[in-house]
């Protein structure tokens, strides 16, 4: 079912016309479903039946504090990289017990507020970090339950700026050195080893590096027990990917399949930490078109939004669906580029894209925004955070107001020898 559809000829987001939002909030604007939120988690939820699992949502994706409360009132925990998003999360009513917190450079800080908090489990990345993590709960008097992560050298097939499960990439401890890095977390007297985690990458449309990795990992807690140490967790990470373009990516059903028949008989309660899986596909980023500017070899369509607003296109040279708001049932397209207004080449949502007719007040729809969207835009240029708007049904909130650039422009100090001189 798709959450965001034509009816009467325009884009809904459930029970609600984009345009209507538009005309309310102003563009750009984000808007995420509630049910397509709740029909995410419940594709992966239920399907854990007869599973010793937990779901941790990945808020890397989208850390909107009523994109969290929803999935914590399901049942989620949190998988976090920051203190920032350990606070976020415990803002949102995520229990600190349903807390996982990873990331590969945490400082002593870091560590300290989340063993503050009570987090139930930190993934450590370095033989450093052991050390440094044992000195805090040294310090605090109490032991931090941890995983090790691992890297199991294993390619995600995805792109290379978010695959993290290859030696070269900088995530976790080498799988060949793991062993060691166990040794080394049973000496120091506050830690407590619970389980190994993994994480191979992100928008993966194949379960082979899934299988490969988990067979792997398998083999290490095979000779982590053997060596004396109690495994009792499998963090297996997330990073199923969605669909932007004409990607299949797997079910969930599939997914847990591969999960039950590699994990069988291993006896660890597992831990999954899915992000865009959920959030992706529930997102849209809403823009209005300023001018079309004909050009000798292109064509622009110039919209509101921009690299500001969505840096995936930029970024990654991801592929979004853009459709106008209001359907245009057998009307020619043309080709075109779909650019923003910021100064720089690189700000541009599509390329070479055959669209319907567009013009000056046309408002645009950006699908599958709903993960690394808001989340990564910036203010570059001076421009507003764009919104973010919920809706649920007919009903629909503001859970993120745009910013007015008197409130950027508070945010500053000026030293005190450019202070302006009063007359």
């Amino acid at each position: 079912m798709s959450f965001f559809a034509y009816r009467d000829g325009e884009m809904h987001a459930e029970g609600v016309a984009l345009s209507a939002l538009a005309a309310q909030v102003g563009t750009p604007f984000y808007c995420y479903s509630a049910g397509a939120l709740r029909a995410a988690w419940h594709d992966f939820a239920d399907n854990l039946d007869g599973m010793n699992a937990e779901v941790c949502y990945a808020m890397k994706a989208n850390s909107s504090l009523a994109v969290i409360r929803l999935f914590g009132e399901m049942g989620a925990g949190a998988d976090i990289v920051s203190e920032g998003e350990m606070r976020r999360a415990l803002a949102a009513g995520i229990p600190a017990k349903r807390i996982v917190y990873s990331g590969v450079g945490k400082k002593a800080s870091e560590l300290g507020a989340a063993l503050k908090a009570g987090v139930g489990q930190i993934n450590v990345e370095s033989a450093a970090e052991l050390e440094t993590l044992n000195a805090v709960a040294g310090q605090l008097g109490v032991k931090a339950a941890i995983t090790i992560r691992v890297n199991p050298d294993v390619d995600a097939k995805t792109h290379a700026k978010i695959t993290t499960g290859r030696k070269e990439n900088k995530f976790g401890i080498d799988i060949d050195l793991a062993r060691e890095a166990f040794a080394l977390a049973g000496r120091l007297p506050h830690l407590q080893v619970v389980g190994v985690a993994m994480h191979i990458g992100s928008q993966l449309t194949s379960l082979d590096p899934y299988r490969d990795a988990i067979v792997r990992v398998r083999e290490l807690i095979v000779q982590l027990r053997a060596d004396g140490h109690r495994i009792d967790r499998f963090d297996i990470g997330g990073g199923l990917g969605i669909v932007y373009a004409d990607e299949t990516p797997p079910s969930i059903a599939d997914f847990l399949a591969v999960v039950r028949r590699e994990t069988d008989g291993l006896g660890c309660a597992l831990t999954f930490e899915p992000g865009r899986r959920l959030v992706g596909e529930a997102g849209v980023l809403v823009s209005e078109v300023i001018l079309v500017k004909p050009g000798v070899s292109k064509t622009f369509v110039i919209v509101d939004a921009a690299m500001n607003d969505l840096i995936r296109p930029t970024l990654y040279e991801a592929w979004h669906e853009i459709q106008p708001v209001r359907q245009r049932p057998g009307a020619a397209t043309f080709r075109c580029d779909i650019v923003g207004p910021i100064c720089e080449s690189g700000d541009f949502l599509a390329q070479d894209r055959d669209l319907p007719p567009l013009s000056a007040g046309d408002l645009v729809v950006v699908r599958s925004a709903g993960a690394y969207g808001a989340v990564m835009a910036s203010s570059y240029n001076s421009r507003p955070l764009a919104p973010e708007v919920m809706v649920d049904g007919t009903r629909f909130a503001v859970t993120r107001p745009r910013p007015s650039i008197e409130e950027m422009l508070s945010a500053e100090r000026f030293p005190p020898w450019l202070e302006p001189v009063k007359t």
